[in-house]
């Protein structure tokens, strides 16, 4: 009736009809409207733009109704007809002119409102699905795929912008992650731009990200919103930041990077730094600081001299943003000493705002203007925080097939703590530091038994006191060592038999043998070798070498 009336066009009737519709049959129903009205879209796919999009349009006003009652295959069947159709228009728009483009822009409508009323697992799984079909270009990319991965990173954004983040693990799952930091290197800078515009909407849990959209070393006028940063997501950075950081680094290094493009990179660094900044990643995020820096000074880059002062006006930017994220106050007296020096030096290319063109007589920066490394660990030093890590970690260069994250992790061994091997390593190292090895001293129990009268004492004790005794402890020690004849101290640390566990094993098992060849056990008389039996020791008093040489 519609197509025969032409009432597509104008489409506010088509709009009320499938409203009623939706509205006047069962639930459980509804996906069928929308299969049908799907289906019409695909018989009118050679139609004119106008009427595509009217359909799409209508589409998208009745199928977040339908989203309710979506669930496992249907999600992913609609969100791939809406691809589709994505796709075939995609192909079409060269010389379509903008008609074309409204059309996209109401599929993508239409996919955002489907999207919005699905719960947030589900969400998930439509961005990891749009994701995975979204093409990757190479150097030889021709213009309708470039066209298509911006048309479906659109359509990513758009699910994104109605999803709540909660954990950033489960956001940002490595077949999701690795895909979208691959294509924030792409050589469209628009491209780039929309990339950081996703892990912008997807990274924010608090708002901020208008109030970041600028570098600016006025952080205390932005009123940003932050929570303590959760484990979980402190150990997402700590897993995943060398790859992320690395793709930061390689985008802001393309010579074709607009203002734009520097800040959108800023805006998602400082969103990170205010989602998950903490004393156990203000490391790395110190780390990326100086890498970016030194990107800015490098001689090995084809970057204009506009961009690296924008570069340097950056790092300012998310210095003095870190110690009011984690308050330090060495670092946070260094960061602003370091921008009132390049204020007072008239650097103003050195700090907010970011400009196209700078008029500058001398274009190498001071040592003195810059961010010194050194400083950066005495301030944490400080601070009471571990400084042993301040430097520009080696991070990797591929993704996302080679993984060669560089993330500081414990020394594992196969040994552990509970299970170990006399006259191994870690024997000898745990009897060197025992209290028996140490000629003399008695070995020291815990002094805390857990009673009321030793929780008194903890509370009521002077810490000096313990502090005396251990001196004094450490006092008799050396000068034992240094009086008492060698022999005597070899006497000392020697184990004594009778205490040994061998020689109660010896003892118990030679109690064992006495009953065993006792007189209600006799001894076969007819054995054929009695000499040899008599000199073979039994089974259980044979020792197994404790160690095994390969």
């Amino acid at each position: 009736h519609l197509d025969h009336h032409d009432l597509w066009v104008p489409n506010q009737f088509a709009i009320h009809t499938f409203r009623i519709i939706m509205f006047s049959i069962q639930s459980q129903y509804s996906y069928a409207v929308v299969e049908s009205l799907m289906n019409h879209l695909d018989e009118n796919s050679k139609s004119s733009p106008k009427i595509r999009t009217s359909i799409a349009d209508v589409l998208s006003k009745i199928i977040a109704i339908a989203a309710e009652e979506s669930v496992g295959p249907s999600v992913l069947e609609i969100i791939n007809s809406l691809l589709t159709h994505l796709r075939g228009s995609v192909d079409r728009e060269r010389g379509s002119g903008g008609e074309e483009r409204q059309y996209q822009d109401a599929l993508i409508n239409a996919l955002g409102e489907f999207a919005a009323h699905l719960p947030d697992y589900q969400k998930i799984e439509i961005m990891m699905f749009i994701m995975s079909k979204v093409p990757y270009i190479t150097g030889d990319h021709r213009k309708g795929n470039a066209l298509l991965q911006q048309m479906l990173l659109k359509s990513l954004l758009t699910v994104g912008r109605r999803y709540h983040t909660v954990a950033l693990n489960t956001t940002f799952p490595m077949s999701f992650l690795d895909p979208l930091m691959r294509m924030s290197l792409s050589s469209d800078s628009d491209m780039r731009t929309l990339v950081q515009r996703i892990l912008q909407t997807l990274l924010d849990r608090h708002n901020n990200t208008e109030k970041l959209l600028k570098p600016t070393v006025n952080v205390s006028e932005l009123e940003l919103v932050a929570e303590k940063c959760s484990r979980s997501d402190a150990i997402f950075l700590r897993k995943n930041s060398p790859d992320m950081f690395q793709c930061f680094l390689d985008g802001l290094e393309h010579d074709n990077n607009t203002v734009e493009n520097i800040e959108a990179v800023y805006t998602t660094i400082a969103l990170l730094i205010v989602e998950v900044a903490c004393d156990d990643t203000l490391s790395d995020f110190l780390n990326l600081l100086l890498r970016i820096q030194d990107l800015a000074l490098s001689a090995n880059n084809n970057l204009p001299q506009a961009q690296r002062y924008n570069l340097h006006a950056v790092v300012a930017s998310l210095l003095i943003l870190l110690p009011h994220i984690v308050t330090i106050s060495p670092l946070k007296e260094y960061s602003e000493k370091l921008i009132e020096d390049r204020r007072s030096q008239n650097a103003f290319h050195l700090l907010p705002e970011l400009l196209v063109h700078y008029d500058v007589r001398s274009p190498v920066p001071l040592d003195s203007l810059l961010v010194d490394k050194q400083m950066l660990a005495e301030c944490l030093k400080a601070a009471g925080l571990d400084s042993a890590h301040v430097t520009p970690a080696t991070m990797s260069h591929s993704l996302p097939e080679t993984r060669t994250t560089t993330i500081y992790l414990e020394p594992h061994s196969w040994v552990e703590n509970s299970t170990v091997i006399k006259g191994s390593n870690v024997d000898i190292s745990s009897e060197v530091d025992s209290a028996t090895s140490t000629p003399g001293v008695q070995r020291k129990y815990p002094e805390e038994e857990l009673t009321f009268e030793a929780m008194k004492r903890v509370l009521s004790e002077s810490p000096e006191v313990k502090r005396d005794a251990e001196a004094e402890r450490q006092k008799q020690l050396c000068e034992r060592f240094r009086t008492t004849p060698f022999n005597e101290l070899v006497d000392l640390t020697t184990s004594r038999e009778e205490d040994s566990l061998q020689s109660k094993l010896n003892e118990l098992f030679g109690r064992l043998s006495t009953t065993i060849n006792s007189p209600m056990t006799p001894s076969n008389p007819t054995s054929p070798h009695p000499q040899h039996q008599a000199s073979q020791p039994p089974v259980y008093e044979l020792l197994f070498p404790e160690l095994f040489a390969y």
